[in-house]
């Protein structure tokens, strides 16, 4: 199958793409770029409250601010291509709010996954690579093609989601050691998580919307 070429359903990934752009534009034209990581970044120590919250973005909102900091220009501009090409498809699929629900949740499966490696790491972790794993998860669940061959089409198609998803991952570890700010880190466990959360909603959002016409 084909990925759309359509734009006009694909306004809910054209808004986030554009407050993401937006919030790493405003924070860098007024010199808050370093802050912004430690004020919005995920940092999974504090999740457990032992550390001072004083000035910062409440701890539970954090996966979410998380995915308006990135690195630099080139994390952003990364990132930002990948959401625009995979979720203009994904949204004409599974719909506006289908796609919005998968964005979120992948954001903060992304962060459950890096507390879970480390709970007690102080380091922020910011950029929006965790929420988007979700929805090229979902992309590589509708649109991927077999690179596998194997008989069976189920396992065909998770394999090739895999590859899909390591692939992913060894680009992000690129920009990741390339490209950081303020100490903040890009995780490789959170895009495990944002991917897998993303593989396993792909049909229930699906359903979902069809349910809901």
């Amino acid at each position: 199958m084909r990925p759309p070429e359509n734009w006009r359903r694909a306004r809910v990934t054209l808004a986030i793409a554009g407050a993401t752009a937006f919030a790493w534009l405003a924070a860098g034209l007024i010199g808050y770029s370093n802050f912004a990581a430690l004020w919005g970044g995920f940092i999974p120590v504090r999740m457990m409250g032992v550390v001072g919250d004083e000035g910062l973005a409440p701890a539970f909102l954090t996966p979410l601010t998380a995915t308006l900091v990135h690195a630099g220009i080139i994390h952003l501009g990364f990132n930002l291509l990948i959401l625009l090409f995979c979720g203009r498809s994904v949204e004409t699929i599974i719909g506006g709010k289908q796609l919005a629900i998968l964005y979120i949740v992948g954001a903060y499966a992304a962060a459950a996954a890096q507390y879970a490696v480390d709970p007690i790491d102080q380091t922020p972790m910011v950029g929006a690579s965790g929420a988007i794993s979700a929805v090229l998860g979902a992309y590589s669940m509708m649109f991927g093609r077999n690179r596998v061959k194997v008989a069976n089409p189920t396992l065909a198609l998770w394999l090739n989601a895999l590859w899909l998803a390591g692939a992913w991952i060894g680009l992000q570890l690129v920009v990741g050691f390339t490209f950081e700010t303020a100490g903040a880190r890009i995780a490789i466990a959170a895009h495990i998580g944002g991917f897998l959360a993303g593989l396993l909603l792909a049909k229930p959002l699906l359903l979902l919307r069809y349910r809901g016409a």
